[in-house]
């Protein structure tokens, strides 16, 4: 989000200010504004009112990744006998941010496996 970016600079504005604004913490700003967390039209409100500018000047949307839920040589019956086929528009910073939550949840996996390998070891 560059052009809220540059105008808060410009205007001498710190992140940890722009954060108070929006009552979330530093490090959320920091992802709004870097366009991996979505802003949402009451927070442009809030921050253009702050840097004292029309939301119109500040305001920038991110482009979405398509997502084609298909399966190779797979038919999917909907009730209707036709093929299963949907797509969805989904912001790509909620894929990616699914995609960082999906590495974690696979290290906690592995790592709570390893502790009850340790444990059925034990007894």
């Amino acid at each position: 989000m560059e052009k809220l970016r540059n105008l808060r600079k410009k205007r001498g504005f710190t992140q940890e200010y722009m954060s108070n604004i929006l009552s979330t913490d530093v490090s959320n700003y920091y992802r709004k504004e870097s366009g991996d967390v979505r802003i949402y039209d009451d927070e442009w409100e809030k921050l253009a009112k702050a840097l004292e500018v029309p939301v119109e000047e500040i305001k920038e949307d991110k482009p979405t990744a398509v997502i084609h839920n298909s399966h190779d040589n797979t038919t999917f019956n909907d009730n209707s006998g036709s093929y299963f086929n949907q797509y969805y528009n989904v912001p790509s910073s909620i894929v990616e941010n699914l995609q960082d939550y999906i590495k974690v949840l696979k290290e906690q996996n592995e790592a709570l496996k390893e502790e009850l390998q340790k444990l059925k070891s034990q007894s």
